[in-house]
């Protein structure tokens, strides 16, 4: 997929065994393996931990930047400003969500619950959204301020 061997990298390069990196995700080391193999997708809360973890960015992860860390880095999530982001880029994009959603290959009220901030949108999801339309990862889910990849 595309987060992968920058997991294993950064893992690596701490330092650290997978047992360690499962045990501050609170998992079985197997579970985490599949993670950092992408026999599984990893779950986004959980990759942000680990972003905040070995302080590098999701667009660092992702391969969209070089750059390990944006210098305004905000490491908390909130959903309602999450969803608020999805629904200013979409607007800004000129897509309705049903045209998204069409995108993405999921139903309109699913994109619709993202919106909302009642819950956090899936990583396949954000990465398609990223790789597409080349906007930050982190600002859409407010992490960072600018929507632009610096690469």
């Amino acid at each position: 997929m595309f987060y992968g061997n920058k997991l294993k990298f950064l893992r690596e390069e701490k330092e650290i065994s997978q047992y360690e990196v499962s045990s501050l995700l609170h998992l079985n080391k197997r579970v985490y393996g599949q993670y950092e193999r992408e026999y599984v997708v990893i779950p986004l809360k959980h990759l942000i931990t680990l972003c905040n973890y070995f302080d590098v960015s999701l667009d660092y992860i992702f391969d969209f930047t070089n750059i390990r860390q944006y210098k305004d880095i905000n490491k908390d999530l909130n959903l309602t400003n999450v969803g608020n982001n999805l629904k200013t880029f979409r607007k800004n994009k000129k897509l309705t969500q049903v045209k998204i959603s069409e995108i993405l290959n999921i139903d309109q009220p699913t994109w619709s619950i993202y919106e909302k901030g009642k819950k956090l949108i899936g990583l396949p999801f954000l990465y398609t959204i990223c790789k597409k339309y080349k906007i930050s990862a982190d600002y859409l889910l407010g992490r960072t301020n600018s929507p632009d990849l610096s690469l």
